[in-house]
């Protein structure tokens, strides 16, 4: 709207001055509102980050191999728990440091005990793993204790990973054992363990003992198969293929294909008294090189025996059986050399361990009979000494040459006055080879008494004289036995011609049988008549009856 205008003529009514009211300045602008909003969503996005990121981890590695930056996962149980976030040397560049974030709910991994290593594709005798990794590429894998003592061991950032996986994780149900070998041979770690012929475990490492007489060998058997690991199990070395050769000939034996190429152990409790009592876990057990030198490890005392042999020992060797009555009573332990002065000879030392215990209620009955200064062993060994006892070698196999100690009863080997030493020593008898030997000895003694010179003289001079005989006979006998055999030709020459059919002696002959037939029909006729007739000798034949006039006499 616009003002009126006044009438002309009118004066103009007066303007009042403006009032100018001036406002208040505020001190802080709230356009700053915005960047401090932004400012305190950044820290709180920090803050959060900060909260959910978990602690950084260096793990050593010999190689990189397969791992990538960004990457490559830390995986524990198949679960993503980290990230490969950078890769670098350590300072002389011998190995490789991989720098790992874990997520924050993994932050209790990092601590002692922890392993990790590279899982990537991997073939090998014990089998084939990491084929996933094919496609997904490598991650690193990741084991530890789940248990609450584990849960409070300190955290730890550096860790130095492992270059195979190992052979058994934390979480696996079994328990571990230590066996006691005199060499690893060809066990590795993985290699099987078996308990009748079942694959029930592995070997998960080895190491030398502290004084590095022997090898410590771990092994873990898996749950439930660990209760059968009793107190006496006894474990032998099952790598490869068990050759033998005994008194019962060439034994082939093998746990399976795989123990060929990477070696095995197995394992049985022979002893079933205490089989149903399972052995603590970390017990300690011996590693025998065989399944037969295990199951020929004694039971009881030893009893350490010596034995004197005057003849070769070749053949026999330590470890061979000392047979009694066809039972192994034990093993021989040594052998030795040593001189007799008197004999002016050499002559074998034979050590052995017998286990007298083995004899069984013999020996029981000994010792509730024996003096309380004496053992029961000596005792029982002075009696059988007695009563006939002697050693004596024998071949176990006659291929090989092979020996091994017989104990036996001798009632006619020479009486031995026992005596006890430190180690008793049993008697012994030649072997049945010696004997044999001293048999043909002794022929041959006798033939070298027969007088072959003079045979063979007396020989020449027979041979002399059959030679001067024959030759007598070739120059007289022979021209007369020649003209004998002339003559005898000509006589058969002679009755062939006689003989022939054509001749007249045949002729002659026939008619002669003839004649002679006629004869004795003629004899027989008379004779025939004489009996019907016989007073025809006094009176003559009277004339022959008509036939039909009467009666005729026959």
């Amino acid at each position: 709207m616009s003002e009126k205008t006044p009438p002309e003529g009118e004066p103009a009514a007066p303007v009042p001055a403006p009032t100018v009211v001036r406002k208040s300045k505020s001190r802080i602008s709230w356009i700053w509102l915005v960047p401090l909003v932004a400012a305190l969503a950044g820290l709180s996005l920090v803050v959060r980050t900060w909260m959910e990121v978990g602690p950084e981890i260096t793990i050593q590695f010999d190689t990189a191999e397969g791992l990538v930056v960004g990457q490559t996962q830390v995986r524990y149980k198949n679960v993503v728990i980290g990230m490969v976030k950078h890769i670098h040397f350590n300072d002389d560049r011998s190995k490789v440091l991989v720098d790992v974030s874990l997520e924050k709910e993994s932050a209790d991994i990092a601590r002692e005990g922890t392993r990790f290593w590279v899982v990537r594709p991997r073939l090998g005798f014990s089998g084939v793993s990491g084929l996933g990794t094919l496609l997904s590429g490598a991650y690193i894998g990741v084991d530890l204790q789940e248990d609450s003592e584990a849960r409070g061991k300190p955290e730890r950032l550096n860790f130095v990973g492992l270059e195979t996986p190992p052979p058994i994780t934390h979480d696996r149900e079994g328990r571990h054992f230590t066996l006691k070998a005199a060499d690893l041979g060809s066990l590795d770690i993985g290699s099987p363990v078996y308990f009748r012929r079942i694959n029930v475990g592995r070997v998960v490492g080895y190491k030398l003992d502290q004084n590095g007489g022997s090898v410590d060998v771990d092994i873990f058997i898996d749950a439930p198969n660990d209760r059968y690991v009793t107190q006496h199990v006894r474990f032998w070395n099952a790598s490869g293929v068990d050759v033998s050769v005994n008194a019962d000939g060439l034994k082939l034996r093998t746990e399976s294909l795989v123990s060929l190429a990477i070696g095995g152990v197995a394992f049985e409790p022979l002893d079933s008294a205490d089989s149903d009592k399972p052995a603590e876990e970390n017990s300690a057990f011996k590693l025998y090189s065989s399944e037969l030198e295990a199951r020929s490890v004694p039971r009881g005392i030893a009893y350490p025996v010596r034995m004197r042999f005057d003849q070769t020992v070749r053949g026999l060797s330590v470890g061979a059986s000392v047979d009694f009555q066809g039972i192994n009573l034990g093993t021989v332990t040594g052998l030795n050399i040593d001189f007799d002065t008197d004999k002016k000879r050499f002559y074998a030392i034979v050590d052995a361990t017998l286990y007298p215990e083995r004899l069984g209620r013999v020996l029981d009955n000994i010792k509730s009979r024996v003096q309380p200064n004496e053992q029961a062993s000596d005792a029982l060994l002075r009696v059988m000494v007695k009563y006939g006892l002697r050693a004596q070698l024998r071949p176990a196999n006659l291929l090989t040459g092979q020996l091994y100690i017989v104990l036996d009863n001798f009632p006619n080997a020479p009486k031995v006055e026992y005596q006890l030493t430190d180690p008793p020593f049993i008697p012994t008898v030649p072997g049945q080879f010696d004997q044999l030997q001293e048999q043909v000895s002794s022929i041959l003694t006798k033939i070298e008494k027969v007088p072959f010179d003079q045979i063979g003289t007396n020989l020449r001079d027979t041979l002399a004289s059959t030679s001067r005989l024959m030759t007598q006979i070739d120059k007289q006998v022979t021209p007369e036995a020649r003209a004998m055999l002339k003559q005898a030709r000509q006589s058969l020459d002679t009755m062939d011609r006689l003989l022939a059919p054509d001749a007249g002696l045949a002729s002659n002959t026939q008619r002669t049988m003839q004649e002679l037939d006629r004869a004795a029909r003629s004899l027989r006729a008379l004779t025939d008549y004489l009996q019907s007739n016989p007073e025809s000798l006094l009176r003559g034949r009277g004339n022959d009856p008509i036939p039909g006039s009467g009666p005729v006499k026959n």
